[in-house]
């Protein structure tokens, strides 16, 4: 534990990390248009090269986090930084949309060393009853780039190119690099459990699996559901993943410890994330194909009426993070997510081609301040529960089932969408490349009511996270290593 102001100046590395990953996503979106013109790329190749980051992330996240408690959280954290910043200024010489697509594979592993060691950072640095609150401010950054990321990203791209939407990362790269190393050094700690030998078999069955549910996940709704590599890709799946989980049971080093599971508070948070993830990652995707197809706004234009998505969570994820600390994190992290499933209602009955704006701001405010409400005190449960021992493994867990839900939401609601407009359209609206249904009027209505269908799902899915929220009342949490391991006995 950090005395005095050292933990303040290592929560401002996290956060510039933090604010560097949702900048990364936010103005790479709107870049997409002018990437596919300068790289003379397809529609698909500029999809994969937004998702490639996320798939990336995704596989790793979890492995990062593990090795982070065997060789140290900081060490990997300003690595992962030093590799994010490097691939950044590579992608934009990029000549072509393969490469960029490696470049972005790269850039995630990058940020994976980075997501999955920020937050058990933080909970290294603060003592429990103040994590909430330095969580919360961790998560206001994060809604800070997605407010002014999809600005950045426009004035970006049209005065100086496609290009900058990766450079401008390098000088805030170097800079948190530079920050991290005088603010917290790389000397870590040392966790009992070092010395083990390294879980080769389950690294490898964890990232045949997770790698092949992925590319499923996001091949099947993007290009089609029938292709040989969506069958094999599952395959490849169904084989790793029994034979992962069967290596991590009896493995002393395992990645995944999974009597961490069996804690109920650690367990129901991390499942009420992943549908938080699933809900949130949705909405943006639907108000997008809404905002640009139905209502003929260019990808600018669009990502700037998003905004109020990121906006509540700026106000209420530091008030919610000092709530659980004072009052307990399962209250305000339940409220939250039963305030973002009226958001959702809200958008289900309510979005319509002649909707008002204000109305859609209403609504989208109400799932923000939801998500600022739950995410930092889940946060905080999560990381307590898991104790001192395997806070980056817990940090990896966090963060490997947010990026599946992200991933999961575009499974749902792709073939939705496309259901009522062709896969092309589909493509070239989300892309920028299009926009409005020009030609397609008769799909207006289907396109619509899919929509509305999406989001009378997701709000299925925010009731069910809020009674799984609500079921942590009573769990016992782990605030020590050997409470941590008498679980895993037997």
């Amino acid at each position: 534990m950090q005395s005095g102001s050292r933990k303040w100046w290592i929560l401002s590395v996290t956060s510039l990390g933090s604010l560097l990953s949702a900048l990364n996503f936010s103005t790479l979106i709107i870049a997409l248009p002018d990437l596919i013109t300068g790289l003379q790329s397809s529609l698909l190749q500029a999809m994969w090269i937004m998702l490639a980051y996320m798939v990336a992330q995704t596989v790793i996240v979890l492995m990062a986090g593990s090795l982070a408690d065997r060789f140290g959280r900081k060490r990997l954290y300003i690595w992962g930084m030093v590799l994010f910043t490097v691939v950044s200024f590579a992608s934009g010489f990029a000549e072509n949309a393969p490469l960029l697509i490696i470049m972005r594979i790269l850039q995630g592993i990058g940020g994976a060393m980075v997501m999955a060691n920020s937050t058990a950072i933080v909970a290294d640095a603060f003592p429990k009853e103040e994590l909430g609150r330095a969580l919360g401010i961790n998560i206001m950054v994060v809604a800070v780039g997605q407010i002014i990321g999809p600005v950045l990203g426009g004035w970006l791209t049209t005065e100086y190119g496609w290009e900058w939407t990766f450079w401008f990362n390098v000088p805030f790269g170097v800079i948190s690099v530079l920050w991290g190393l005088w603010a917290m050094g790389m000397k870590d700690e040392k966790t009992k459990g070092q010395t083990k030998k390294l879980d080769t078999v389950g690294i490898l069955t964890y990232m045949f699996s997770v790698t092949g549910l992925l590319l499923a996940l996001t091949w099947g709704p993007i290009q089609t559901w029938n292709s040989p590599v969506v069958w094999i890709s599952l395959a490849v799946f169904v084989v790793c993943f029994p034979i992962f989980i069967r290596v991590e049971k009896r493995h002393p080093a395992a990645i995944l410890h999974l009597p961490l599971f069996a804690n109920r508070i650690f367990s129901l948070g991390i499942f009420s994330a992943t549908l938080n993830a699933i809900a949130r990652m949705a909405v943006m995707f639907m108000l997008i194909f809404f905002f640009q197809g139905a209502q003929s706004y260019d990808a600018l234009e669009a990502g700037i009426l998003t905004i109020p998505l990121a906006a509540g969570m700026l106000v209420f994820s530091p008030v919610a993070g000092w709530l659980g600390d004072r009052f307990g994190e399962t209250t305000p992290a339940s409220i939250g997510l039963f305030v973002s499933m009226w958001g959702l209602i809200g958008l289900a009955v309510d979005t319509d081609i002649h909707t008002p704006y204000w109305h859609l701001a209403l609504w989208m405010t109400l799932i923000s301040i939801g998500s600022g409400l739950f995410n930092s005190p889940n946060s905080s449960s999560v990381m307590n529960t898991a104790g001192p021992k395997y806070r980056g493994e817990a940090s990896g867990i966090r963060s490997l089932t947010t990026n599946l839900g992200m991933m999961l939401s575009i499974a749902f609601s792709m073939p939705i969408v496309t259901h009522s407009i062709p896969r092309d359209m589909m493509l070239a609206i989300f892309s920028g490349t299009q926009v409005g249904m020009t030609g397609s009027e008769s799909s207006l209505g289907g396109f619509i009511h899919g929509l509305q269908s999406v989001f009378w799902f997701m709000a299925a899915l925010m009731l069910l996270a809020t009674i799984l929220s609500v079921l942590r009342f009573g769990g016992k949490r782990r605030a020590a290593d050997h409470q941590t391991a008498s679980v895993g006995k037997g």
